[in-house]
């Protein structure tokens, strides 16, 4: 039956049934996604380091297989960063910090930076906040249509180097019709199931 499915797992002394999401002993659900994210960044600031002084810059892109591990929102329609964002920021600034990549980031304040260099646009954007009338939720309607705006429309302003958007977290609304010769990476943080993909 869809959604409950579960594996059998042998171990010593018996058996374990494992439902979607589980994991037994001492995994981190998270580690795999974590590690990818890692390797995508270092991957990212590797070619910035060769690219940035031909002029060229640096997009990565991660397709995700929830929108809710990414951004959620909150009573109020406002986004919070989930686990995709925050491991993200996390391994950004680890990098960041390391002694290869500190030229790319001098005079930048990497705490109020972070979260400018990574955004995504989803569906649920346009039907949840961003299509919410109420006035607390202007800003987060606002800040939606912009990243939708940089990410499917302004192809010239997203590559400028004065744009700090390097890092494009997508569900599905970047599959078909957009097409961008600056992404250097793809990570896939879901399962690629078509031939396209």
């Amino acid at each position: 039956q869809k959604g409950n499915e579960f594996m059998e797992l042998r171990v010593p002394g018996g058996e374990k049934f494992l439902r979607l999401g589980e994991a037994y002993g001492d995994v981190d659900a998270m580690a795999v996604q974590r590690e990818m994210i890692r390797r995508t960044i270092k991957e990212h600031l590797d070619k910035e380091k060769r690219l940035r002084p031909q002029g060229i810059k640096v997009l990565s892109l991660f397709f995700i297989d929830t929108v809710e591990k990414y951004r959620k929102y909150d009573v109020d329609g406002n986004p919070v960063k989930s686990d995709y964002a925050r491991i993200f920021e996390e391994e950004y600034q680890r990098w960041a910090n390391q002694p290869d990549y500190r030229n790319l980031f001098k005079e930048v304040d990497l705490s109020a930076t972070v979260e400018d260099v990574h955004n995504g646009y989803f569906s649920i954007d346009k039907k949840g906040g961003w299509t919410d009338t109420s006035e607390n939720n202007q800003t987060s309607r606002d800040n939606a249509e912009r990243a939708y705006n940089l990410i499917m429309r302004e192809k010239e302003k997203l590559l400028g180097m004065e744009t700090p958007l390097k890092f494009i977290f997508s569900h599905s609304a970047l599959k078909e019709g957009w097409d961008n010769p600056n992404v250097f990476q793809i990570c896939a943080l879901r399962e690629m199931g078509s031939e396209r993909e």
